[in-house]
Formats: structure tokens, C-alpha cells, sequence
């Protein structure tokens, strides 16, 4: 059996990564930063429809060290990293999200290499390509371009384009062999498999909660099955060697319009979401003592429209709708017992 090596195996990319693997066949390796989480990842998995039994491993491994990451690594022929800080609130100086971000792939890479690894799929984000332009393009973002780090960019999506520059770099300059190619996704919804929420999902779920309006944020999105999907694609495929594929479908949504389909769509469950717009001035007033609120200020008003022409032509990707990608966020909501069902 071919196995893979799928890092950071609590996360919401991560698992359904492991799903899509462990259904095509192929034996999983994951990375945990406690072995405390293993029940919580198989459970998660089997709500997902698969019982990984013993073709699935775990391996104690962070990405602020040199352990486990060669024990990892060995004997896999493919790995898929996607492992790096997200957006958590205890991040307190830039470096907090860089310095884990862009050592951490360094890392993977190194051990993949050293292992004999074929290909590493990295897992990258919209960050890395449409962040820190102060106003938009005038046509969708595409492949080749990346994010401004000279503009207003909030830490996040700087490691992110530090973090995948620096994986570029080290398979030019020293990856003997090693290939890579990787996955940008926007923003990514599709079914939750617990209760521990994505960045994503949980705003999705902060508008059912009631929150009492909505930034003015424009967004792609893409259904997580379908991110994971483009992985495997992107794995086997001779033609993703080298390459870097936006995961995206459909137009850009504004927060609003994703809370008035809500309301159309989803009766009293979306009883509480509210469709007004949160004035900017108000976003920039919060963001000077709430630093989630600072992280999207960059972000106001500006439009992020993303082609995925390169992965459906490519690599035949054909993901679903972004109107499917959320009402299957709330579905999942309601299944996972953190949003009350239709009455």
C-alpha cells in the first residue's frame, strides 16, 4: 500500500484530506502535537464515513522542532502539509505567525526529502496570492500573482506568503528531486466532522448566533470535500509537478450576501442572521482593541474575485457551487448538535 503523510491531523483541511486518501485506497500517516487528540480524529473521521482502523498512523510532531518529523516522513511516497498557525487570538507579535509558519514547511520539506518523498502537496492559502493590495485588480487573481507584502497585510496572510515563498526556495536551491506543488484555497467551508471549528466555519456560525451585522468582506469560497479532491489531484497528477492551483468556485461573496442566502434558504434556523453592513468606520474603531477586527481592516471594501480555471482544465477539478459549500457548513452545524434544527 502507497502512504501518505498528512500533517497537522486535528485540522479541518487535514481530516477530510484523510478521508478522500483513506477512500481512494492509500494508507495515511498523520502528525499530532499530542497523541491526547487521536481518539478525537478517528472519531471525526468515522463521522465522516470512514473507520480508518489500522491503515491510518500517528506521529507525535510540531512544527517548532526537528522531532518525529523524520519518523514522519519515513517510507511515505507522498505528503500533503497543510500544518501552520491559524488565526487564534494568542498570537502577539508578527513573528509569532511567521517564524512557526515558514520553519515549519522548511521542516516537512527537509524530512520528505530525506525520506525519498516523490511529491509534497502544500497546502497554501488565498493569502498568499491576494493580500496587501489596497483596492482590487480589475479581474480575478490567478496563479501567478502573489500577495503585496509591502501593502496593508495582516500577519496571517504575510506567513502565509513567506511560509509557501521559502517552499519554492528550498526545492530550487536544495530540494534534490523533491517535487512540489501547491494548493491556495479561499475561503474554505463544506462539512464541519466536530465541534472544533474552522476560522471559517465559525463565522458562518457567528452569523447564526446572531452577531448584529456584517463587515463589509468579499470572499471566494470553496467546499473543504472539494479542497481535499484538488489534493489528491494534484498528488498523482504529472502535470501538477511545479505548480500552484487557486481552490475556488463560483463569484465573490460579500459577508451580506452569504447572510441574505442564509435567510432565504434556511427558515427559522437562520432566524437570528442579521443582513445589515457594518460601516467601515466602525470596524476600524473595534479593530483598535479587538484584534480580530484588525486583521480584516485591510480587507474592507476590497473586491477578491479568484479564478479556478488552472485546476479545472489541468487537473479536470470540478468543485461544487459556493451556494452548496455553505448550506453544507449549516447542515453540518445542525448535525454536530451547535445550531438548533428547523422548527
Amino acid at each position: 500500500m502507497t502512504t501518505v503523510l498528512v500533517t497537522g491531523g486535528s485540522g479541518f483541511i487535514a481530516q477530510h484530506c484523510m478521508i478522500a486518501l483513506l477512500n481512494a485506497g492509500y494508507d495515511v500517516r498523520t502528525t499530532l502535537r499530542s497523541m491526547t487528540r487521536e481518539a478525537e480524529v478517528r472519531a471525526n473521521l468515522l463521522a465522516g464515513g470512514v473507520d480508518a482502523g489500522d491503515r491510518l498512523s500517528f506521529v507525535v510532531a510540531d512544527l517548532s522542532s526537528d522531532d518525529g518529523w523524520a519518523q514522519a516522513a519515513q517510507g511515505c511516497t507522498y505528503a500533503f502539509h497543510g500544518a501552520s498557525p491559524t488565526p487564534s487570538g494568542s498570537q502577539v507579535l508578527e513573528d509569532d505567525w511567521i517564524r512557526p509558519a515558514v520553519e515549519g514547511n522548511l521542516r516537512v520539506l527537509r524530512a520528505a526529502r530525506d525520506a525519498g518523498v516523490k511529491r509534497v502537496v502544500l497546502t497554501s492559502a488565498f493569502g498568499a496570492i491576494g493580500a496587501g493590495h489596497d483596492k482590487s485588480l480589475g479581474r480575478p487573481f490567478v496563479e501567478t500573482d502573489w500577495s503585496d507584502l509591502g501593502g496593508n497585510i495582516a500577519p496571517y496572510q504575510k506567513s502565509k506568503t513567506l511560509a509557501e515563498r521559502a517552499s519554492w526556495e528550498f526545492i530550487a536551491r536544495e530540494g534534490q528531486g523533491l517535487e512540489l506543488t501547491s494548493v491556495n484555497p479561499t475561503m474554505v467551508l463544506g462539512p464541519t466532522l466536530g465541534t472544533d471549528l474552522s476560522h471559517s466555519i465559525r463565522m458562518i456560525k457567528n452569523m447564526l448566533d446572531g452577531q448584529p451585522g456584517n463587515p463589509r468582506i468579499n470572499t471566494c469560497i470553496v467546499d473543504v470535500r472539494d479542497v481535499a479532491d484538488l489534493h489528491l489531484r494534484a498528488m498523482i497528477d504529472p502535470a501538477g509537478n511545479g505548480e500552484r492551483f487557486l481552490a475556488t468556485s463560483g463569484d465573490s461573496l460579500w459577508m451580506a450576501d452569504i447572510a441574505k442566502l442564509l435567510k432565504a434558504r434556511l427558515g427559522t434556523t437562520a432566524a437570528k442572521v442579521s443582513t445589515r453592513v457594518l460601516p467601515n468606520v466602525l470596524i476600524r474603531t473595534l479593530a483598535l482593541t479587538n484584534p480580530t477586527m484588525k486583521g480584516i481592516v485591510p480587507l474592507l471594501g476590497v473586491r477578491l474575485d479568484a479564478s479556478g480555471d488552472k485546476a479545472r482544465s489541468l487537473l479536470g477539478w470540478a468543485p461544487r457551487s459556493p451556494e452548496d459549500a455553505i448550506l453544507a457548513t449549516v447542515e453540518s452545524l445542525v448535525s454536530v448538535g451547535l445550531i438548533p434544527a428547523a422548527r
